[in-house]
């Protein structure tokens, strides 16, 4: 039983990091040009790269927590 435990953690830790690299990805683009994704759907760029750093700040924690606790 506590293997299973274990690779649901693993699974879970796996999709966090998956989005932060998705994510980190997305602020790298925004460095690179300016104009970044999406055109007039993000006209503040710097706006965009807040909200892109909130969600990998959300997934780094649950990282943080699910090694550090379980």
């Amino acid at each position: 039983m506590a293997k299973i435990g274990e690779d649901i953690k693993e699974a879970m830790i796996s999709h966090a990091k998956g989005h932060i690299d998705k994510h980190k990805m997305n602020v790298q683009i925004y460095f690179r040009t300016a104009a970044g994704i999406g055109g007039e759907s993000h006209p503040d760029i710097l706006e965009a790269i807040e909200k892109e750093l909130d969600i990998v700040a959300r997934y780094n924690d649950q990282v943080e927590m699910l090694e550090k606790y379980f």
